[in-house]
């Protein structure tokens, strides 16, 4: 059951590509560029979608957090209501439709309305060689990665709509770029979240709907730990990027989930209003265009 944390008294959302004014001043490129707007991040009580809640909330966002189960959605409200931050949380399996509309009919009841959709879910159940997987392998890889990111998008542009307008944000990968030994269907799913964000794009614009995407390179998380947790795969991949880092001063020198949130948060700011169809890479310089 959607457990809602604040109350419904939300700012009034202007049309999309307006500058808005307050009391204070304009809000544009203050901590403040994103009040009154409402945010839906799936899988976002972990790594890059909690880190992407924390990032929209901290700029004003009244943002829902969602997972497949209720304590991690305890655990990441917890955190961010102790962060200031206003929130509301939910169990959602986006591979489910039943939970996917329930999660956008209750974010409009409970909040009044829907700006901002960051699509992060995302499986991987499959780990090596590609001729290897099965059918049901790439059922359930596509179900989740890829079609549940467009029909998630399909429910919410309606509420988007009645606002003004708003801004999508697909989580893609560096694998959708250059797909990764033991991880080729799920990198193709990734591929085609690129081709995803570029159809969507054109045609949103019209409602004044932005949709960008983010490829985040080997960033510490737990989804991703069986990419860092071997050294000798690790170092592999510390070779390709450009910007060097000590251990000392970033978890085995790679990248970190507060730094893709900082992008999307960028994405769905009066900042990036300019930006449509675009995927913004965060790799730390890997090497990684089709």
């Amino acid at each position: 059951m959607l457990r809602c944390f604040v109350s419904r008294s939300l700012l009034t959302n202007p049309v999309a590509g307006q500058t808005r004014k307050m009391s204070g001043g304009s809000l544009a490129g203050s901590q403040s560029s994103l009040a009154g707007k409402v945010a839906i991040v799936t899988a976002s009580t972990d790594g890059i979608g909690l880190a992407a809640a924390q990032a929209l909330g901290q700029r004003g966002a009244h943002v829902v957090v969602s997972s497949r189960r209720q304590s991690n959605v305890d655990k990441a409200v917890a955190l961010l209501q102790s962060e200031k931050i206003q929130v509301t949380g939910t169990t959602c399996n986006v591979g489910k439709s039943e939970d996917r509309e329930r999660l956008v009919n209750m974010t409009v009841e409970h909040c009044g309305g829907i700006d901002i959709l960051v699509s992060n879910a995302a499986v991987n159940p499959f780990f090596g060689n590609i001729m290897d997987s099965t059918a049901a392998l790439w059922d359930k890889i596509l179900d989740v990665n890829v079609k549940a990111a467009f029909l998630m998008t399909q429910l919410v542009v309606p509420h988007m709509e009645k606002r003004g307008g708003g801004s999508v944000v697909f989580v893609s990968s560096v694998a959708g770029y250059q797909p990764m030994q033991a991880l080729g269907p799920y990198s193709v799913s990734k591929t085609a979240l690129l081709g995803l964000t570029r159809a969507l794009a054109p045609e949103l614009a019209q409602s004044h709907i932005r949709v960008n995407c983010v490829a985040p390179g080997i960033i510490k998380t737990r989804f991703s730990q069986a990419l860092w947790h071997d050294e000798d795969v690790l170092d592999e991949f510390k070779k390709q990027l450009s910007i060097k880092r000590l251990p000392s001063t970033s978890f085995l020198g790679v990248g970190e989930p507060e730094e893709i949130g900082g992008v999307i948060a960028f994405l769905c700011s009066k900042d990036a209003s300019y930006i449509t169809g675009e995927t913004i890479t965060v790799t730390g310089g890997m090497s990684c265009r089709l």
